[in-house]
């Protein structure tokens, strides 16, 4: 009898003296009680896990009702995988953890489940979203627990198959309905004790001595699948050439007193123990880690406002006492979620001679540019080029776009559904090499179906490192020329310069106080009617002083759900849960600004959002406010 530890974390994998649900069973009543506040989505299924219900508590207890529905959500996606054809029907799964307290407990139910159920679990323990889905899509299938950039003491778990992507809604509609029948069974507590009983606690030994190996598998199969994104290559040997000129670049510009370094502020998150050091000092670039060990979190889970500050005071500091011409010229920094899917932006702003933090919409907006000039770079435009974002992504995204003769095509939030649509886009004949969620930071880069934040920092070094040569053009250079903006191209540009070319728009941040509204009514189809009418009185009595002021001389109403958009809405209650978005126009009818709203799909909240084109931050301001009254007195007209 023996517990068993992470040798990288020193945190308990799982205990033969600990078995879950084998002596106190929690009630019927427990059981849904805690089941009720299980928010359910394509993008994944998260509450807090915490024993306390308290969203900030750090302890690893999540209590019996907690285990029951950790059980039966691996029983459901078990029943899933045995329906499907192809690789994820072998009964092989891969599954692995964020870095939270809560996921060793609920990790060790699921695989009890899991290999009470028979099938062959590959356990990462703690891995990065990205590296896990990048070995699933050998494998088959994976399971991965976590609650992304929600607090500490939230969990969850999202699943996927071969193609290293999230389950689609259409897909994930009928776990969500079997887990909801599982867990309201008034047997659900004896049936959960049951199957976690019935493991073989021989197998089950051997799933956890063998995690060092396949973690080390993972990041083989993580590294290997990142040269091919990061490179747009998938020959091999056109890989090791990509990297060879990013090398000799990297190299380049150390002899010239510049070198390329970066710094991480892991924040204790799943990327900590994933490819992220080894990945940048095999190309040349040096990093600076903080909080450089799993489970090590000292500031907010969400990348977003003061969460980077961290990391922006540590550039600073490096910049006036580095002991070395790496720290002295830090060029920037990325700071990632708990689980790694996404890392946002602060970067050293050479013309104010500070560390600046990057907005979300703007961090998106410069891979946009990157991968962009990267495939004219490699002379791949041989297929129509398309953008696929999330519908409240900014307006700036079409800007670039139609720079390169791009198509922009736009889904409602959620990963799944922006994914999807790429399928979809690509399916329809064009090259779909980047897409994301503007709003929510990260980028997804192609062939991977997943943000991550290796990608999303080496499109800007892409853009920093790859300058012009005898016989081409570097991306910035391609850029400025395709953008009409020549003149502001020079060959010592940095970060700064390459900041001065984006298109002006100021966006609400969806993490920001004032872009969540409370509102009681369930029913957002109704809510959505009530505010058409509020809006349309709105348009009515305001539209002659918005023409003035602001140049609006029209709008429309555009909603997305799923991937599907409908333009020119007659009836806002058609977006349902969906995204409703109002579009203005200038007197050019070229659109100018919008408004966005929709209810969260993984927080109970409702979300509003405005894009306004230019840099006067009071249009965006205005429009925010002029949303959130209109959406109040919608609610209230309900009550």
């Amino acid at each position: 009898m023996a517990a068993y530890f992470d040798n990288e974390t020193s945190l308990c994998i799982g205990d033969t003296d600990e078995t879950p649900l084998s002596n106190n069973l929690p009630s019927p009543q427990s059981v849904t009680a805690s089941f009720s506040p299980l928010i359910l989505s394509a993008s994944g299924w998260r509450k807090v896990f915490a024993v306390s219900v308290d969203e900030e508590d750090f302890s690893p207890a999540i209590g019996e009702a907690n285990e029951v529905i950790a059980a039966h959500i691996a029983d459901v996606y078990a029943d899933f995988l045995l329906t499907q054809g192809g690789p994820a029907s072998k009964k092989e799964i891969v599954l692995g953890l964020d870095s939270r307290p809560t996921g060793s407990r609920i990790g060790d139910i699921m695989c009890r489940v899991f290999t009470a159920r028979g099938f062959t679990v590959r356990y990462l323990f703690i891995a990065a979203a990205p590296e896990i889905m990048s070995y699933a899509r050998g494998i088959g299938a994976f399971a991965y627990v976590s609650a992304s950039h929600n607090p500490v003491g939230h969990n969850g778990v999202k699943f996927g198959l071969a193609d290293g992507g999230v389950l689609s809604g259409s897909d994930i509609g009928p776990l969500i309905a079997a887990l909801k029948r599982a867990c309201a069974d008034p047997e659900a507590a004896k049936k959960a004790q049951r199957l976690i009983a019935s493991c073989d606690m021989h197998k089950l030994e051997q799933v956890w001595k063998n995690v060092a190996k396949e973690k080390k598998t993972a990041l083989e199969a993580y590294a290997t699948f990142s040269r091919e994104v990061i490179s747009g290559e998938s020959d091999s040997t056109r890989q090791k050439d990509f990297f060879s000129v990013l090398a000799r670049a990297s190299d380049a510009l150390r002899a010239s007193g510049k070198p390329v370094s970066i710094i991480a502020d892991f924040n204790g998150s799943a990327r900590s123990c994933s490819i992220d050091r080894r990945f940048f000092e095999e190309t040349g670039i040096a990093l600076t880690g903080m909080s450089e060990k799993p489970g090590q979190i000292v500031h907010r889970i969400v990348p977003e406002g003061d969460s980077l500050s961290f990391c922006a005071r540590e550039i600073e500091r490096l910049h006036r006492e580095g002991r070395n011409p790496e720290e002295k010229n830090m060029l920037l920094g990325y700071v990632p979620d708990c689980d790694g899917d996404r890392g946002n932006i602060v970067y050293w702003n050479s013309k104010t001679e500070k560390a600046e933090i990057l907005e979300a919409q703007e961090v998106f907006a410069l891979c946009v540019i990157a991968e962009l000039s990267h495939l004219k770079y490699l002379d791949k435009e041989d297929k129509p080029i398309a953008v696929a974002i999330n519908d409240p992504t900014s307006m700036r995204v079409e800007s670039i776009a139609s720079a390169f003769g791009a198509k922009v095509a736009r889904a409602e939030v959620g990963e799944a559904n922006v994914v999807n649509l790429a399928r979809s886009l690509r399916e329809r004949g064009y090259t779909v090499r980047i897409l994301g969620e503007g709003s929510n930071g990260g980028n997804i880069t192609h062939p991977a179906a997943v943000r991550d934040p290796l990608n999303t920092v080496f499109a800007l070094l892409k853009m920093l490192v790859l300058r012009d040569e005898p016989s081409k053009r570097g991306l910035f250079h391609i850029w400025c020329s395709l953008s009409g903006q020549e003149e502001k191209y020079r060959a010592d540009f940095t970060l700064a310069d390459i900041m001065a070319t984006l298109p002006a728009y100021v966006t609400t941040s969806v993490y920001e106080k004032d872009a969540m509204v409370d509102i009681k009514t369930a029913d957002h189809a109704v809510l959505k009617r009530r505010f058409q009418a509020v809006f349309e009185r709105e348009w009515k009595e305001k539209k002659d002083q918005l023409l003035a002021r602001y140049g609006w001389a029209s709008w429309t109403a555009i909603c997305n759900n799923g991937t599907e958009q409908t333009e020119n809405l007659a009836d806002f209650g058609q977006s349902m849960r969906g995204g409703l978005k109002i579009q203005f126009f200038d007197t050019e009818k070229t659109p100018a600004a919008f408004i966005w709203m929709r209810g969260s799909g993984t927080e109970a909240v409702f979300r509003i959002l405005a894009d306004a084109r230019g840099s006067d931050v009071s249009v965006e301001r205005m429009l925010l406010a002029w949303l959130t009254s209109m959406v109040l007195e919608a609610d209230r007209k309900i009550e």
